[in-house]
This record gives structure tokens, sequence and C-alpha cells, in this order.
């Protein structure tokens, strides 16, 4: 099957998706089939469904009963019109299905480290996570854990920690997410890089990023 490229704003330009949000690399759908076995069967039948379209997307089934499907282009490293193809078969198997989508569950987590040699410490955190070590970010090879990716840093920082979480939203609850941070008791660090990210902080001062595909 022939495909191109998609870029995030061009999918989210896209009719018909409603129930998808790009997130960290691929498109992901969350639905609830209202009970354990409607979920099995759910995603049984997306199984079937990428069988016929020789496109397979990784499919989380979880107690009582949702289903979360994320989507990408392993080929090309990125997203494609064969992914919003699956995508709209996909929606509409969960439709007839009577499940009930969740689009701004959408979210992925990263752990980011701040380092001033990234070679002289990845060996060590590959091998206690017991992930592959290529050269680049650590990405579990069972697609379960976070990714662990590394920043470059001029200078050593002793001001602030050396870890900080990403987490990657839908880019229409990010705003939400972040006003939820600053009234559960967070400060806001630095918005200048908003709508890609926002730096918030914890009242002891450790930081996490909300981010988006927008403005990137």
């Amino acid at each position: 099957m022939e495909y191109t490229s998609l870029t995030p704003e061009q999918f989210a330009a896209l009719e018909g998706l409603d129930d998808w949000r790009f997130v960290l690399g691929a498109i992901h759908a969350n639905f609830r089939a209202g009970s354990f076995g409607a979920a099995v069967a759910l995603a049984t039948t997306i199984a079937a469904a990428a069988d016929e379209l020789v496109h397979h997307p990784d499919i989380d089934v979880r107690y009582p009963d949702r289903v979360h499907v994320a989507l990408t282009t392993h080929a090309t490293g990125g997203l494609t019109t064969l992914d919003a193809a699956l995508a709209r078969v996909i929606s509409a198997a969960a439709a007839a299905a009577g499940a009930t989508a969740e689009p701004l569950a959408a979210q992925a987590v990263e752990i980011a480290i701040d380092t001033l040699d990234a070679d002289r410490i990845r060996p060590f955190w590959a091998a206690i996570l017991g992930y592959p070590d290529t050269g680049g970010s650590l990405v579990d090879p069972l697609r379960l854990g976070p990714p662990v990716w590394f920043q470059d840093m001029d200078e050593a920082r002793t001001q602030r920690q050396r870890f900080h979480i990403d987490i990657s939203v839908a880019h229409d609850i990010a705003e939400q997410r972040v006003a939820a941070a600053l009234a559960a008791g967070g400060t806001l660090v630095n918005d200048n890089f908003a709508r890609s990210w926002w730096v918030l902080a914890d009242a002891d001062g450790n930081e996490a990023c909300v981010c988006t595909w927008q403005d990137r």
C-alpha cells in the first residue's frame, strides 16, 4: 500500500479523526469498551483490521474496559497516511462496538537526564534498565517502560536536580494540565517555549515539563 508522510499539523487538520491525538511521535486513541471482555473483543477486531492493511499498531488492554492504541509507521520513523487510514478503520470499529473514545487521555512519559557527557553515563542506564544502548535515547524494547533521553549541559548544574519528567499530552489539554499542576501547589518555572513545553516545579523544586507537538 502506498503512503506519504504526514506532519502533526497535517494530521490535526484531517477530518474524521477526532478520536486520535498526536503525542511523542505517534497517534494515540483510548476507548472504553464497557467490559473487559468487550475490550478484548475490540482489540481482536483491531488486530484483524491491521492484518488486512499489513500495518500493525501497539494495542494495550487494561482492566476494567480500556483499550489503548498507538500508531506510527516504523519504516519511516514517523506518521504517514497509512496511520491515518488505519486510524479511521479503528475508530469505525470502536463506534460499531459501542465503545466510547477518550481522546484527551492520550499521554506519554519520558525521563530526561541532564549531563555533561551522555556517552559516559548512558551504558549505566542501559544496563540497569535492561534497555539496548544504541548511542542515543534509551528505549524499552518491549515499549512498556518510559524512554530515557540525555540533555546536554554546558556546565555542571548544582542548584537543581539532574532528572526531570517530560509528560507529553494531547495538545488541547496541555494548558488545563498546567493549570491543574499549579493549583496543586506547583510553580511555573518557564513558559518561554509554550506551546511546545512548559517547565513546572513542585514545592521542593523538582521539575517536570508538560509537552505537546505544537510550535516545534
